[in-house]
């Protein structure tokens, strides 16, 4: 589009995504940004936001430590969804201030900041918990999922949880670990409840997870999935190549569009971007990217 990338490929934290948040609302002054709550360390879990119009919609990312990509990936969508309203143009073939004009859509590139910063810079920044995130494989590359107490945030929601316990338990999960354990008791952690707070206070019409990797999304959680859910799936998966699933085993139950889907009877998806092996190498994020770009405008428009 003819500017300077802020959104440019680099390895984030949870500083470098606060800075490219602050960075997106000065060069696009239509942006808010706001905290709307605090991780188990206390850093900040900060939104971005455009819009007052009644269809509101959801994207979040980063759920996982070593998903820290997907957060690039969200705030380059918000960086050029900012410039094709800024300059008109036109994105994924879309005129975005007339696809927008009835939007209000939120942002969270960041869902799990303690559990990112472990995964990029080890146990030494997990605060009074590095004791425990070394023992578990804080420090082993590519290994931590959770956040700061060993917990799997996307087991850690009111979906199914009793059966996914019951599940890591067969599978030798029984504590704070890098990965796959939901904690004890669901919606312990405070990542957590910013979510369900979010959702529970603005009427989304549908969330967007974003995760890696596996070029899939997931759509079906249980009998309160509308059944305008598959089509939709469909559509994102038709421009991008991607294949709609359905998750099996530890990845059941417990995640975030699975509780909405429940609590809330309205469509959510999980979208796993990019193929290969956790964390996705930064060389890769141009490509995950532009094959993703048009499911992931499609998905604030549909």
């Amino acid at each position: 589009m003819g500017m300077d990338r802020l959104t440019q490929p680099q390895t984030v934290d949870h500083g470098t995504v606060g800075q490219l948040l602050g960075s997106l609302c000065v060069r696009y002054r239509f942006f808010g940004s706001a905290p709307i709550g605090n991780s188990v360390l206390g850093r900040p879990i900060r939104c971005l936001t455009f819009g007052s119009g009644p269809q509101c919609v959801l994207m979040a990312a980063a759920f996982h430590g070593q998903e820290w990509l997907t957060a690039l990936i969200c705030l380059r969508l918000c960086e050029e969804i900012g410039e094709a309203l800024l300059t008109g143009e036109r994105l994924a073939g879309w005129d975005i201030r007339r696809a927008l004009r009835d939007r209000r859509i939120v942002w969270v590139p960041l869902v799990n900041p303690d559990g990112v910063e472990i995964a990029v810079h080890g146990s030494a920044s997990a605060g009074e918990y590095a004791d425990l995130v070394r023992d578990a494989g804080g420090d082993v590359y590519g290994c931590w999922q959770a956040n700061a107490r060993g917990v799997d945030i996307n087991h850690n929601f009111n979906a199914g949880w009793h059966e996914l316990q019951q599940a890591e338990r067969e599978n030798g999960i029984i504590g704070p670990c890098a990965r796959q354990w939901g904690g004890t008791r669901p919606m312990s952690e405070p990542e957590t409840q910013v979510l369900v707070n979010l959702c529970d206070r603005i009427s989304f019409r549908h969330v967007m997870a974003l995760h890696s990797q596996g070029e899939e999304i997931y759509w079906h959680y249980g009998e309160h999935t509308p059944p305008e859910s598959r089509l939709m799936a469909s559509v994102m998966a038709s421009v991008s190549g991607y294949t709609v699933a359905t998750p099996s085993g530890l990845a059941s139950h417990g995640g975030f569009k699975d509780w909405f889907i429940e609590a809330h009877g309205k469509p959510g998806f999980t979208v796993e971007l990019g193929k290969g092996t956790n964390p996705l190498p930064i060389t890769e994020f141009e490509d995950v990217y532009q094959k993703a770009r048009e499911l992931l405008v499609i998905s604030l428009l549909i």
